[in-house]
């Protein structure tokens, strides 16, 4: 799934060409399949990129004062070799977007935070979240220390499209990536956060000890699991140890690393509908957003289904969001440039069923 989809399409009619052919199938069947490729390769995306002049990924989109200020990653292009640990996914600051409607006009807000301003930061700042409170502006954000191992780290500024200032240290306690932090009903704030390969988190037991030579599951253990933790009243620290956040099957069995068309990967997202907690992520080497449900934000969630369906490119990643009475998904995919590391933030509109799942997005239709 790395490959395009349009290399993908070539592939699979080559594949099904020679297959038909070395048969002695008819040129009628043969047609046939010339057909069915055609079709998925006229396949057009529903939705364009939000801004073209630079490049963006991993939206985390929130409503703050009657507006849309979307966080993305700044993708650029280092030159560094694609590898299964991202090391092509050099990023080195965070651009806020923001609009005043969906498919109005998107601004960018220029640099909100530059890894030479974070102290204790090495490279690659990858995806960011935000929250508000008392008046400041929170960035949470993912970038490896100067041991190479990935730490939260946490900015703040009076506006929400920042500059933002710095800590001097990341958040205590806090490891891997994808920060993502809901505010509950009551005012508490929750961080999920987590990803594996080059995310690290099989690095990091579920008693939050280090191992640096720990390996990737293998398909018969049980999947890796995101982590939860409370954010205390300052924001800037967690309140409790993170902990496994449980996701489950309908007969509230964990996943194992073989059913990775289901389990987590990386980019947990948390929001509420109806008085039920929704966590969704990537199954990353399938390339599914998933969605799960729970009844706490601590969990268990139960798997429900696919909010999205892969995109060009081999990452997926998301955020869902409320605005003005409808819901929307925030993702991203390659078409500006076609290259994985190289991505463009898109956003369309997300609809539940009167049973409260949600209805999956073809991102080609």
């Amino acid at each position: 799934m790395k490959m395009k989809l349009k290399k993908n399409s070539l592939i699979l009619f080559s594949f099904l060409s020679f297959i038909f052919g070395g048969c002695g199938q008819s040129s009628q069947e043969q047609e046939q399949v010339t057909q069915e490729v055609s079709k998925e390769e006229s396949k057009k995306p529903i939705s364009k990129p939000l801004v073209t002049h630079i490049y963006t990924a991993d939206p985390s989109a929130h409503v703050f004062n009657d507006k849309i200020y979307i966080y993305p990653s700044h993708d650029i292009e280092s030159n560094t070799a694609e590898d299964d640990e991202g090391g092509h996914f050099d990023m080195k600051d965070y651009r806020i977007l923001s609009m005043d409607s969906i498919g109005g006009e998107v601004t960018e807000h220029g640099v909100a935070l530059d890894i030479k301003d974070v102290p204790w930061a090495k490279r690659q700042m990858w995806a960011p979240d935000a929250a508000f409170k008392d008046g400041v502006y929170y960035l949470y954000f993912p970038v490896k220390d100067k041991q190479d191992i990935f730490r939260i780290g946490v900015a703040t500024s009076t506006k929400p499209e920042g500059p933002f200032k710095a800590e001097s240290a990341p958040i205590k306690g806090s490891y891997s990536i994808d920060p993502a932090v809901f505010k509950d009903d009551d005012g508490t704030y929750y961080m999920y956060f987590g990803g594996i390969w080059g995310g690290q988190l099989q690095r990091w037991a579920g008693d939050n000890t280090y191992n640096a030579q720990a390996k990737n599951r293998t398909p018969e253990e049980l999947a890796i699991l995101p982590r939860i933790a409370k954010l205390d009243a300052s924001m800037k620290a967690f309140a409790d140890a993170p902990q496994e956040v449980k996701l489950v099957d309908e007969n509230g069995n964990l996943f194992y690393e073989k059913e990775n068309d289901k389990r987590f990967f990386e980019a947990v997202w948390v929001h509420k509908y109806q008085g039920k907690y929704y966590l969704s992520y990537s199954t990353g080497d399938t390339h599914n957003i998933c969605y799960a449900i729970g009844d706490s934000p601590y969990g268990p969630f139960t798997y429900k289904g696919i909010v999205l369906k892969p995109v060009q490119g081999w990452t997926n990643h998301h955020s869902i969001v409320e605005f003005k009475g409808k819901w929307y998904l925030f993702y991203h995919d390659t078409e500006l440039s076609g290259k994985t590391h190289l991505r463009n933030v898109k956003v369309t509109e997300l609809k539940y069923n009167d049973d409260g799942t949600i209805q999956t997005i073809e991102p080609y239709q």
